[in-house]
C-alpha cells in the first residue's frame, strides 16, 4: 500500500528496510573519515553514531522507507558552455521532495493510524546510498552512487524512518562487472579505487563545499563544470537507460539551457537571482559562482 501510494506521488521506487545498526558501513565510513577525504566538509564527521543507526534518530525507529525520484532532463545545456549539474537545473529538490514526503506520511498516519516517525532529504546525518541499497533500490557503484539496472543513477534519494514493522525487502547484486569507465573518466582522480570517493578531489566538492580558494593544481581539469559535476553518472552505461523525469518543477529555467559562456562570466547578481531563485544553485552564492567560472576561464 506504501509502495502504491510512492507511485502515485511521482516516486520512481520505494524500498523498505529494517531500522538496525549499519554493521559494513560503520568500518568504512571510520577510515573515509580518518583518510580526510570529507576535505572542508567537518558536518560529515559530525554525529557518527547517529548516521549509523537510525534508531538514534528516531525514537522507536523499527523501518526505513527509501525512495527514488528521477531528476533526468528531457533538455540539457548546449555544448560550449559552462556546466552545471542536472540535479541543479530547475527547483531545489529539498523543498520538492518533502512535500511528497510529508503527504506520504499524512496517507501512512490516514491508513494505519498514528504513526511516528521523520522525513529525511539529504539533511541530516542519513546513510541515503546505504538505506536504498540495504532496501534493495539498487547497488553502489564503483563511482560510489547508487545503481539501477532500468534507470541508471540520475536520481534523488529520501527517506520515512518510521516506528512501524513493515515487510523487508533485500539488497540486489553488483552489476559493474569489469567496468571502471567512472573510474577512468574522472579529471580530477577522486575515484582513488573502485566504491572509493575522495570528496576532497571532486569537482562537486570544489565547486560547492569549498568556500576558499580552488588549489591551482587543479587548473585545466574542470571540463567547464562550474557547479557540480556529472561525469561519473554520464559516462556510465547504466545510465544509457534514463528516462527524463515527470517533474514540472524540475524543468529548467527557459535561459539557462542558451546560457553561453560569455553569459555566463558577464553574470550579474540581478541574473543570478533571477535564473537561480528556487534552485539549488544557490548554495555556492553569487560569489561561489564567479569564483568557479574565474578558475574555468
Amino acid at each position: 500500500m506504501i509502495k502504491t501510494e510512492a507511485k502515485r506521488l511521482g516516486f520512481l521506487s520505494c524500498g523498505i528496510s529494517k531500522a538496525e545498526f549499519l554493521e559494513k558501513e560503520a568500518p568504512r565510513l571510520e577510515k573515509w573519515l580518518n583518510k580526510n577525504m570529507n576535505g572542508e566538509m567537518g558536518y560529515m564527521e559530525n554525529h557518527f553514531d547517529k548516521r549509523l543507526d537510525p534508531r538514534l534518530l528516531v525514537d522507536g525507529a523499527k523501518s526505513v522507507i527509501s525512495l527514488l525520484l528521477n531528476y533526468y532532463p528531457d533538455e540539457t545545456q548546449r555544448e560550449d558552455t559552462y556546466k552545471i549539474s542536472k540535479y541543479a537545473y530547475g527547483h531545489d529538490y529539498h523543498h520538492v521532495i518533502k512535500s511528497k514526503l510529508r503527504q506520504l506520511q499524512e496517507f501512512i498516519s490516514e491508513e494505519i493510524g498514528e504513526v511516528s516517525g521523520r522525513a529525511f532529504v539529504d539533511s541530516a546525518p542519513v546513510l541515503d546510498k546505504a538505506w536504498a541499497a540495504k532496501s534493495g533500490l539498487g547497488w553502489i557503484g564503483k563511482h560510489s552512487n547508487l545503481l539501477t539496472q532500468q534507470v541508471g543513477s540520475f536520481y534523488f534519494i529520501a527517506e520515512l524512518i518510521v516506528d512501524l514493522d513493515l515487510e523487508y525487502d533485500t539488497p540486489v547484486t553488483d552489476h559493474c562487472g569489469t567496468c571502471t569507465a567512472c573510474i577512468d573518466a574522472c579529471p580530477t582522480q577522486a575515484i582513488t579505487e573502485p566504491y572509493v570517493v575522495d570528496g576532497s578531489k571532486c569537482i562537486s566538492y570544489f565547486t560547492i563545499e569549498l568556500k576558499n580558494e580552488i588549489p591551482e593544481e587543479f587548473q585545466g581539469k574542470f571540463d567547464d563544470w562550474a557547479f557540480g559535476c556529472d561525469i561519473c553518472q554520464d559516462v556510465c552505461p547504466w545510465n544509457r537507460f534514463s528516462k527524463p523525469h515527470a517533474e514540472p518543477l524540475f524543468n529548467p529555467h527557459p535561459e539557462l539551457l542558451e546560457f553561453s559562456k560569455k553569459d555566463w562570466e558577464e553574470i550579474t547578481e540581478d541574473v543570478f537571482r533571477k535564473v537561480f531563485q528556487k534552485s539549488a544553485v544557490k548554495r555556492t552564492k553569487f560569489s561561489g559562482l564567479t569564483r568557479n567560472i574565474e578558475f574555468l576561464k
